[in-house]
């Protein structure tokens, strides 16, 4: 009897990270600095049967919100974890990242980029989304949040109406960590009046309050009707953070404070928070995220879809993480494509009725719109710049 031909699986054959710099529609301001423009890693990971599949990966201002930039980011891809995926099994995920993981330390917005790649394109050659991939989508759809920030209450006021009027959002966030803590609480509080009492208004303070600052804060945010008060005090002060969550009925989320699930873990044992923010570049991966969902979930912590403003691609990627997740009792605030002037890929996310809705196309259901990513690749139009100095 003649033997059965072992099976040769798909390997990955190339990848290539590319930074590009997207324009915003608006200065995006935090405590730690303004965004005019995003910059975005995109991922191409080529499979050897011709299959691609994309990644994204992005920080905030550089360096100012975290230790990992675009620059380090596409670095760490092309130095140190391309080489060791490059000739690997595309199709095995955990084998892929589990190799990443033992040869090389850190990086998670990297390796959160890559495999995002590679589940995109597992996705595509087996016909079936990425929530799929993951366990299935418990919801299809998600509320996003939108950040005012004109800094004045007269302007946020008539954005937000406009933006309930267009049913787009109705759930808002303003960043109150830069200036005067009375200023910006009264701010809060004009805003909060205006839109009235069925309308959820969050803040996040961006680590920029000491305790006792904290504490006088949160009071008057509580007695203005805040419903959420994001990472008040910085990020390694848990004991600090588990004191005010004990204090306050308003409920306290733990975002820098949290990467993947051995913080999250700690965060809970310590009850050190109300809510976890979910990220996926902060966790390492899609399959991270859901690790650090299930410890929240354990520990009856709230769960959060959070963001690092990123484009398409990382939005939509986060979006197949979120549906996947269990419960997700405070939305998602995953409007980092809303914020950008143009995009690199064919068809922008689909945001209708105050959701972002999910589609069931293959894979992660983006494609690059190769024209565009040609015009906004950094290397490029710095090439531009020298051939016409």
């Amino acid at each position: 009897m003649n033997a059965t031909p072992a099976h040769s699986p798909t390997t990955i054959a190339s990848i290539e990270a590319i930074i590009v710099d997207l324009p915003t529609i608006r200065a995006h301001r935090l405590a730690m600095t303004t965004v005019n423009q995003q910059s975005l890693v995109i991922v191409k990971l080529r499979c050897s049967d011709g299959t691609l599949g994309i990644g994204e990966a992005t920080s905030i201002g550089g360096l100012a919100y975290g230790e990992q930039s675009p620059e380090s980011t596409q670095l760490a891809i092309d130095a140190y974890l391309a080489p060791l995926l490059i000739g690997q099994d595309a199709g095995n995920v955990n084998a892929a990242m589990a190799l990443l993981n033992r040869q090389v330390q850190g990086q998670s917005y990297a390796k959160s980029a890559l495999e995002t790649a590679l589940l995109d394109a597992l996705g595509q050659r087996l016909g079936l989304p990425v929530h799929a991939l993951l366990g299935g989508a418990v919801r299809r759809s998600m509320p996003v949040l939108w950040t005012l920030a004109s800094g004045d209450s007269g302007r946020d006021v008539e954005e937000a109406l406009g933006l309930m009027e267009a049913r787009r959002h109705r759930v808002f966030k303003l960043k109150i960590g830069k200036g005067e803590p009375a200023a910006n609480i009264a701010h809060v509080a004009h805003i909060k009046r205006a839109l009235g009492a069925e309308v959820l208004i969050t803040v996040d303070v961006n680590q920029a309050w000491d305790e006792a600052t904290a504490q006088g804060a949160i009071a008057a945010l509580e007695q203005a009707g805040v419903g959420l008060v994001e990472q008040p005090v910085p990020r390694r002060h848990r004991a600090a953070l588990a004191r005010l969550a004990a204090r306050f009925d308003v409920p306290i989320m733990a975002d820098e404070s949290i990467n993947g699930p051995e913080d999250a873990l700690e965060l809970a044992q310590e009850a050190a928070a109300d809510v976890f923010a979910l990220k996926i570049s902060k966790a390492g991966g899609l399959l991270n995220t859901l690790r650090t969902a299930a410890v929240g979930e354990a520990a009856g912590i709230g769960l959060y879809g959070g963001t690092l403003l990123e484009g398409s691609i990382g939005s939509i990627a986060s979006a197949h993480a979120f549906a996947a997740c269990p419960q997700l009792r405070w939305g998602t605030e995953l409007f980092g494509p809303l914020l950008l002037k143009d995009d690199v890929v064919t068809q922008r996310p689909d945001y209708r009725d105050f959701e972002l809705h999910l589609s069931d196309a293959p894979g992660l259901g983006v494609s690059l719109d190769e024209d565009k990513l040609a015009h906004y690749r950094r290397d490029r139009q710095r090439t531009q710049v020298a051939v016409t100095a």
